[in-house]
């Protein structure tokens, strides 16, 4: 089994040693001390996740790391979301699928959704963020929306996915980037998109395999309770 990827950092267990994931209950009390620490205990948000399926994560996929992502972010959910239901969108070149993750379903959900997908495609931000869009809408939410959007690398078509989060700044959504490796000029650029409120945040994850689940949590929240200050005093979020 492959090394606890959000585990404590340092060298890796061989392939076949069996290693102790954290439960998601653990995962969840470490994700409320991080929104402590920004300010947003007890705050309520709808937790999203957003997956990456070009052809460059396909290794991240066979050896474990998206499905750890996926439990940490049930976790989070748990310490955040209304109802404990992370909706998850796949894209490559479109949107490859969905499918949700909760207490009774995570358990090697997100590998098994992916070997189902078949062909792993090209990066097409714009249809996974219209994707979440149209699930909002369409929900019955009425606390704003946290969306994990990890990726490996930039958009095909940067200026659809420009215009896809600045149509977002209407809505409750805010859109917290986790990129994996290097390819991170385009991430880096979104990070404050002019015209109006800012929605995104960018959380860099050269090494995916030696982040610390609270420096995961950490990183992807850093951003949100400055969003939500914004988006209350702009009259986006009530």
């Amino acid at each position: 089994m492959f090394n606890k990827l959000f585990g404590r950092s340092g060298a890796s267990a061989p392939a076949a040693q069996p290693v102790a994931r954290a439960s998601v209950p653990d995962l969840s009390q470490r994700a409320a001390v991080s929104l402590t620490k920004r300010g947003l205990s007890g705050r309520k948000a709808a937790v999203y996740l957003v997956l990456d399926r070009s052809g460059s994560m396909r290794h991240f996929y066979r050896n474990g790391t998206i499905q750890y992502l996926g439990e940490r972010a049930l976790g989070l959910s748990q310490a955040l979301d209304d109802d404990g239901t992370v909706p998850v969108v796949f894209f490559s070149s479109t949107v490859d699928g969905t499918t949700e993750l909760d207490l009774g379903n995570y358990a090697g959900r997100i590998d098994d959704t992916h070997a189902q997908l078949g062909h792993m495609g090209t990066t097409n931000y714009e249809a996974a963020i219209r994707a979440v869009i149209d699930h909002y809408q369409g929900s019955d939410a009425t606390e704003p929306g946290f969306v994990l959007f990890q990726t490996d690398g930039g958009p095909d078509n940067p200026r659809a996915a420009v215009q896809a989060l600045i149509d977002a700044k209407k809505l409750p959504l805010f859109w917290s980037f986790v990129g994996f490796g290097n390819q991170v000029d385009f991430l880096n650029a979104i990070d404050d998109l002019p015209g109006g409120i800012d929605n995104t945040g960018f959380f860099h994850v050269p090494d995916p395999h030696g982040l610390t689940d609270d420096a995961l949590y950490d990183g992807i929240t850093e951003q949100f309770g400055p969003y939500l200050a914004a988006a209350e005093a702009q009259g986006i979020l009530r």
